[in-house]
């Protein structure tokens, strides 16, 4: 029977909030009135086929590719399934880095495929290490998958690394899918997509995490043209046009995606060194230090961390994602990004938790 169901994304929408949400994944939103658009201008409906044309221009641009290079979607997850749905069969082999988000899982068993793994370990930052994912693919692997930045750990692999994967992939004859959808919160000499690193690259993104329009669902796929238009025509199935409203809104942001992420960028950067001197005076937690992204993954070093994350919940009205839904049992996700004063409340009482 197929998995139908993302665990994650149910207790996300049912028992994350708190008045002192660490369990955000993405930005603080960012407020309409603040974006520069005339809404006098805009219309319900208006053309699109097989994608809004300044859309497509617009996310081209931002990456530096061609415009029949992408596949709009909604949100990063559509992306990914729609990426994943039109690369495998099912029973293909599908080679998921350990840990990771749980959704991307979801898709690839919903989807049927022979889902194998390769670690990323805490003692080596959670970084990639391509000789694991050597040893760990096979000649039947027909899709490697990363999140880059790392959810849930915002680390951040470098391009050598990534090339080294490719050409692993190149060897057997597989693709690399890159969910980048944290990418852009890497604030100074932001990296390329890497979809620019070769024909094996496949990319994923929106602007849901960084950009604070998460209501927009402004996703899209990076593939080459011929796999892009497989995608475009899967996408009938799921949605046969998107919101056009949402597009016109969507082309507005990206024409002043600076003023969105730079907003975001003073919040998140003041959590982080928040986040770091809290992290520094508690002798119950460890965790990777990451210089980029929204979100940290500590652990809990003695104790069960639901019972832990349920407690804090409860008397302290603070939240945290527990990390079994990235297969860690005793790490949980930290948000950053949304509110520096709520924040900065939120780890006083985690704290108090954490006695």
């Amino acid at each position: 029977m197929r998995h139908k169901h993302s665990d994650y994304m149910h207790w996300s929408k049912t028992l994350s909030r708190a008045r002192f949400n660490l369990a955000t994944s993405g930005v603080a939103h960012f407020p309409l009135r603040e974006l520069p658009v005339n809404l006098e201008e805009f219309e319900i409906n208006g053309d699109n086929s097989y994608g809004y044309a300044p859309l497509q221009e617009a996310i081209a641009a931002h990456h530096g590719v061609d415009p029949d290079c992408v596949v709009e979607s909604a949100g990063t997850s559509m992306a990914n399934h729609l990426a994943m749905a039109a690369i495998i069969e099912p029973g293909d082999e599908v080679l998921i880095e350990h840990p990771a988000y749980g959704p991307i899982l979801d898709v690839a068993e919903y989807l049927q495929a022979n889902v194998k793994r390769f670690r990323r370990v805490e003692e080596n930052g959670w970084a990639v290490d391509p000789d694991e994912v050597r040893r760990s693919v096979t000649s039947e692997t027909r899709l490697i998958i990363i999140t880059n930045l790392h959810n849930p750990t915002s680390v951040l692999t470098p391009e050598t690394v990534l090339r080294k994967i490719g050409d692993i992939a190149r060897s057997i004859g597989a693709l690399v899918l890159v969910d980048e959808v944290y990418l852009d919160a890497v604030y100074e000499d932001t990296p390329r997509t890497s979809y620019h690193l070769g024909p094996e690259f496949v990319v994923t993104s929106s602007l849901t995490k960084v950009y604070g329009v998460s209501g927009l669902r402004c996703g899209w796929v990076l593939a080459h043209p011929d796999v892009a238009w497989k995608m475009r025509r899967l996408n009938d199935l799921y949605s046969a046009t998107p919101v056009y409203p949402g597009e016109l809104l969507s082309v507005a942001a990206f024409n002043h995606l600076d003023l969105l992420r730079e907003r975001a960028r003073r919040i998140v950067e003041a959590d982080r060194k928040s986040l770091r001197d809290f992290l520094r005076q508690q002798s119950r937690l460890c965790a990777v230090e990451a210089n980029w992204g929204t979100t940290s993954f500590p652990r809990l070093l003695s104790g069960n961390t639901d019972a832990f994350l349920e407690r804090l919940r409860a008397e302290f009205d603070t939240s945290a994602v527990p990390g079994r839904f990235f297969e860690m049992p005793d790490h949980f996700r930290i948000g950053m990004g949304v509110n520096t004063e709520m924040f900065a409340e939120g780890l006083k009482r985690l704290s108090r938790a954490l006695g």
